[in-house]
């Protein structure tokens, strides 16, 4: 009993100071103390800068031998697949014409780039936030091409613009900070003392204020308002989805690092840029912004809960 207790309190480190940033935000905006222009332009650093350059440090101090893992890879590529195809015939049967692009994104596509690499980075160190870094390249591509067919199906002239998704990830700043990266891992290369020094200074920044921003976004009276299919996709996302793809990788032989990382990264609460690319798109916005708030706010239940059971059967 003592065993598991003390097993239960090693979870919470590490995911209680995660969400613990979140609901900072939250506080913080409702005290005034940040708003949404602050939100705004800390959320365009985080993006364009400090966690490009988190992604870009943790890669060149990996030893691709550990880091790069071509299985977890694959996996994690042909698992999104099928769980968006899954949701994609749970929706035609369930969901409303007019707004299943909505559902279905909002169902697969994970915050991995916040809260699963802060949550790695949390559980594995500096392994687990190498991983997660290479990890995201894989995360950008098979997101944004997803998430664009089954929007461009239901939402605008029902055409999908390859040439603006193609467009969209070659210019993206963290699959930029993975491929600069990349050399200097594989050729042993080293970057000046003072320049990687004021890089941590920077990259450092990355996960609080990020974690702070999603917390500042998120809306109390948009969750109270919250529909019955929002809260739908929000169990589809935080417990079916991780539920079924980890349960797969377990059969596949997954075990340890690998594993944890597949985990966190599936159990993501659904990510902000859904709501943006919605709005763009001439969605139901509304709709979006509930998914994302209802599943954040799950998250640190249904993610302590997965890393539990996870660390309690000896598989990571």
């Amino acid at each position: 009993m003592n065993d598991m207790l003390a097993l239960f309190v090693a979870t919470l480190n590490v995911t209680v100071p995660v969400f613990a940033m979140v609901f900072l935000g939250l506080g913080l905006k409702r005290l005034g103390w940040i708003d949404d222009t602050f939100i705004g332009t800390a959320s365009s650093l985080v993006f364009k800068g400090t966690m490009p350059a988190l992604v870009f440090l943790s890669i060149v101090r990996a030893d691709l031998d550990h880091a790069l893992r071509p299985g977890m890879l694959t996996y994690f590529a042909l698992a999104t697949l099928g769980t968006f195809l899954l949701l994609w015939g749970w929706a035609i049967l369930r969901v409303p014409r007019n707004e299943r692009g909505e559902v279905v994104q909002g169902s697969f596509r994970g915050n991995c780039a916040i809260v699963g690499l802060a949550l790695a980075a949390n559980l594995y160190g500096d392994l687990g936030l190498s991983m997660g870094g290479i990890l995201m390249g894989v995360v950008i591509l098979s997101y944004n091409m997803l998430s664009v067919v089954v929007l461009s199906s239901y939402l605008g002239d029902g055409r999908t613009s390859w040439s603006g998704i193609a467009r969209g990830i070659i210019t993206n700043p963290l699959i930029l900070g993975v491929l600069a990266a990349l050399p200097f891992a594989a050729f042993s290369w080293q970057l000046p003392e003072w320049l990687e020094t004021s890089g941590d200074y920077f990259a450092r920044m990355t996960l609080p204020l990020a974690l702070i921003c999603i917390g500042g976004t998120l809306s109390m009276r948009s969750l109270r308002e919250g529909r019955k299919l929002a809260l739908s996709a929000s169990l589809m996302k935080m417990i079916s989805v991780p539920l079924l793809a980890t349960t797969v990788a377990v059969l596949l032989g997954f075990r340890g690092t690998e594993l944890g990382v597949l985990f966190l990264f599936f159990a993501s609460p659904t990510a902000a840029a859904s709501f943006v690319m919605v709005r763009a798109m001439g969605g139901n916005d509304r709709l979006a912004a509930n998914i994302i708030a209802i599943s954040t706010l799950m998250a640190g239940i249904t993610i302590t809960a997965g890393i539990f059971v996870l660390k309690l059967s000896g598989l990571v």
